[in-house]
């Protein structure tokens, strides 16, 4: 990935630092994305130490105008634009009956809205040279949770998006896919989790184990390389097997 240049949204912890931290190992020039300027200094140092280039982007991408600032910002700094990874969400789980409206709307805003904002603000920088967007999906978007239900149909609009995108986008040569982690343990992800729940994944998980960060990014660097250049519209599940087995026939 010499000489490209990706923006990950969401990039200060994380899946989004670990994307940041793998594309930045394969040669890209990463625009670390986040709404706290500590986060994303942190995050562009951590990339330099290891001998890599970053360039910090602090800006809310949660509107059209702050994701049109990131993304256009970095090409014009950067000179180019040819990976964006539309990984940044708000999640919080709620009841029915107890669905707040000012929580949907910024679950929306930022999980949901951005992710097309982020398409058609990327489509533009990347012109006619092509390029790769990966946005970040979720398993919950083939399966119902509790309390849940504002998470999935998110989740499931975004496996939509990436297919809509991937086909208005595809004569111009960007490539348009997601990945569809499990539960990932993250700083973000903690307040949901508890041993007796992760003990439960992982008894129904065939490969035995929880997903990590480092897992996530591999599977962003595959699709946002020249590696996966004639696969495009296509959703990656990567959760250990949990969606797609089962471990009891009986």
């Amino acid at each position: 990935m010499a000489g490209r240049v990706a923006l990950v949204t969401g990039a200060g912890n994380g899946i989004g630092r670990a994307a940041a931290l793998h594309l930045a190992g394969m040669g890209a020039t990463i625009g670390v994305n986040d709404l706290k300027p500590e986060f994303v200094d942190r995050v562009v140092a951590e990339i330099e130490a290891a001998g890599g280039r970053a360039i910090g982007v602090t800006q809310n991408i949660s509107t059209r105008d702050g994701m049109r600032a990131a993304v256009l910002g970095l090409a014009g700094q950067a000179g180019r634009l040819d990976i964006l990874v539309n990984n940044a969400a708000w999640v919080r789980y709620q009841a029915v009956p107890d669905i707040a409206p000012e929580t949907m709307d910024r679950m929306l805003d930022v999980g949901f809205k951005a992710v097309i904002w982020g398409i058609q603000a990327a489509a533009d920088a990347m012109g006619e040279q092509g390029g790769s967007i990966v946005n970040i999906a979720s398993t919950a978007a083939v399966q119902g949770l509790q309390n849940g239900l504002v998470y999935c149909g998110i989740k499931a609009g975004v496996t939509g998006i990436t297919r809509a995108a991937a086909a208005e986008l595809g004569p111009r040569g960007i490539r348009v896919n997601a990945i569809a982690p499990s539960a990932i343990p993250t700083e973000g992800t903690q307040r949901n989790r508890n041993a007796e729940r992760d003990a439960r994944r992982v008894a129904r998980t065939p490969l035995g184990r929880l997903g990590a960060v480092e897992d996530i990014a591999r599977a962003i660097g595959f699709l946002a390389s020249g590696q996966a250049g004639f696969v495009t519209g296509q959703v990656l599940v990567v959760d250990g097997g949990i969606t797609s087995t089962s471990l009891n026939a009986g």
